[in-house]
């Protein structure tokens, strides 16, 4: 599309967003045109606390497919669209919650801390829920003598025992493009780019390594987190391991600084497939909505609860 075409199709979807009383939320990793045109960008669940608190009666959510889940958890009165139905997630998929009841039975009595990133099935199984930014916060807040599951990101969960100090027992997921960025990577950074900040998601298959380093300019981070790091830095040169998507927020919100991938390969194509026109016409036709079964969503609703009662 040409820049006038989408300027004038991201016209015509922020006036059916006005005309269906709608909010527009993207995550950090959707295409430009899709993040400049949301009322709101940020990352999963910030995204779905802050439309639960606007009077909007409905949420357009260009994200994957646990998020809008999420969203309508915390909105149960709000219609919940998604533009396109196959945009899932190799994380969240890597669990389902058959595989996690069959997991509790085999460690009776052990706390189960779910990363937001899985189904509304499987948080509804959940002890608690957690967010990269507050996943250390979470398992320091249990108890010691407890054992505790920790689904469904294995990389996450071994730089939370790195944190922590815990021992973890831990479901070996991943999401694919995350588990891309290898320690290779750090490595042709250290020597091609001394001078750069680097950014480092702890979904990544390298972050418990870049702990290893042990200098002041790794830093492990969650995706908001980098947003405002970034933003508060002195330092005008980062790379970033993440899905390149975030580039494009990072360049509007933190201007005049430099930011680099460190793996180009790190794209969603499941992110990437909610386009202007899926937006367009999700508001247009009323489509698709995402519905979570009310028992499965109190009982989910109630994980999430107790992470945020954590603070």
């Amino acid at each position: 599309m040409t820049t006038v075409a989408i300027t004038t199709m991201q016209d015509e979807v922020r006036a059916l967003a006005r005309e269906r009383d709608a909010v527009i939320l993207a995550h950090n990793y959707q295409v430009p045109e899709v993040q400049d045109v949301a009322d709101i960008v940020g990352d999963s669940l910030g995204l779905s606390r802050e439309a639960a608190a606007t009077d909007a009666e409905a949420i357009v959510f260009c994200g994957v497919h646990f998020m809008a889940e999420t969203a309508k958890i915390l909105s149960p009165d709000k219609t919940v669209l998604i533009p396109d139905l196959d945009a899932g997630c190799s994380l969240a998929a890597s669990i389902t919650a058959d595989q996690l009841r069959e997991w509790k039975a085999d460690h009776p009595g052990a706390v189960v801390v779910s990363y937001v990133n899985t189904t509304a099935e499987v948080k509804a199984e959940s002890d608690y829920c957690c967010t990269s930014g507050n996943a250390k916060a979470v398992i320091e807040a249990i108890p010691a003598d407890r054992e505790i599951l920790f689904l469904p990101d294995m990389f996450l969960g071994i730089w939370l025992e790195r944190v922590t100090g815990r021992k973890l027992t831990i479901w070996l997921g991943e999401c694919h493009v995350h588990a891309g960025i290898r320690p290779a990577d750090i490595e042709r950074w250290q020597s091609e780019a001394p001078d750069a900040e680097l950014l480092v998601h702890p979904e990544c298959g390298c972050a418990s390594q870049c702990m290893a380093f042990g200098n002041d300019r790794t830093h492990i981070l969650s995706t908001e987190g980098m947003i405002n790091f970034a933003k508060a830095s002195p330092k005008n040169r980062f790379l970033v391991a993440t899905e390149t998507g975030i580039l494009h927020r990072l360049n509007k919100e933190a201007p005049g600084k430099r930011f680099e991938a460190v793996s180009e390969r790190a794209i969603c194509k499941y992110m990437k497939m909610i386009t202007l026109e899926k937006v367009r016409d999700s508001l247009r036709d009323w489509r698709y909505e995402v519905t979570v079964d009310q028992k499965i969503a109190a009982r989910a609703r109630g994980a999430i609860d107790r992470m945020v009662a954590i603070g």
